[in-house]
């Protein structure tokens, strides 16, 4: 009698065929959805591409995005400056800097960008003359500030938080061992324990900015000729739908770009942890 080898003996048998359920069929005709849409889509908009719509509106279309791109750049640029003090004052041990830090990042983070946004440029509208006597009229009066001020306020709270759980991300000993050297904490933070935190922080930035991107849009309804602004301009002049399909198409171009380059970047300054 002849031994089975122990390959023989260890091979596993065939996997059966999976079952054709409700769930798989369910699954396959969604995606077929999905695939039959997508593929529409794509002939609709090469078939318009070249209409009347679109060489009417194509140069408001790139103003207003344009726009939306200054307002989601600066936004984020000031909220980042805001949230580094903020984001220490969080993590600070004295109440007299976390509280105060603590309910500012509990109020903007909880309460919607339109109501903020409302909140400023309407409200302002309220408080005219005592802006005025302070010599701060010029600046609520215009839309395009009370949306920068805005929105710089809310994404600093989301900033905040993400450098704040960054920077508890990175180890203790990191803080000890430049301790032990005799530097400072602010050279330490700044120098050591910041640099580290960010590359921990890339990807949260990344869905920040893509949420302020797709939150831009409300700026609209605040006299703002974004994106959105222009294509509900262009809309309610020609009643045509293909209006909102090109900005959606257009957001959705400017989110698949930056999330690319954003795993470029963090694939770039991360190379070092790859094994």
């Amino acid at each position: 009698m002849i031994a089975a080898s122990p390959e023989t003996s260890m091979k596993r048998p065939p996997t059966p065929p999976r079952m054709w359920n409700n769930a798989r069929i369910l699954g396959h005709v969604l995606m077929a959805l999905w695939i039959v849409s997508g593929v529409f889509l794509v002939y609709y908009l090469g078939t318009n591409i070249a209409s009347p719509f679109v060489q009417k509106y194509w140069p408001t279309y790139v103003s207003g995005f344009i726009v939306t791109l200054q307002i989601v750049g600066l936004s984020l640029l000031i909220g980042a400056l805001i949230s580094v003090p903020i984001a220490i004052a969080r993590s600070s041990k004295w109440k007299i800097l976390s509280a105060p830090a603590y309910a500012y990042v509990y109020f903007f983070r909880g309460t919607p960008l339109l109501a903020q946004t409302f909140l400023i440029y309407y409200g302002a509208g309220s408080f005219g003359e005592e802006l005025e006597a302070i010599g701060l009229w010029a600046f609520f009066r215009e839309a395009w500030y009370c949306v920068i001020f805005a929105f710089s306020l809310n994404t600093a709270a989301y900033q905040a938080e993400i450098l704040r759980g960054a920077v508890l991300n990175v180890p203790k000993g990191q803080w000890e061992g430049a301790e032990a050297l005799g530097l400072s904490r602010p050279v330490i933070f700044f120098r050591i324990i910041l640099p580290q935190a960010l590359m921990v922080a890339l990807r949260p930035y990344g869905n920040e900015i893509i949420l302020m991107i797709k939150g831009s849009a409300i700026v609209s309804i605040v006299t703002i000729y974004d994106l959105m602004g222009e294509t509900r301009r262009a809309y309610s002049r020609s009643y045509d739908f293909q209006a909102y399909i090109w900005a959606a198409v257009l957001y959705l171009v400017v989110v698949e770009t930056l999330r690319r380059v954003w795993d470029r970047i963090e694939m770039r300054l991360t190379r070092h942890l790859i094994r």
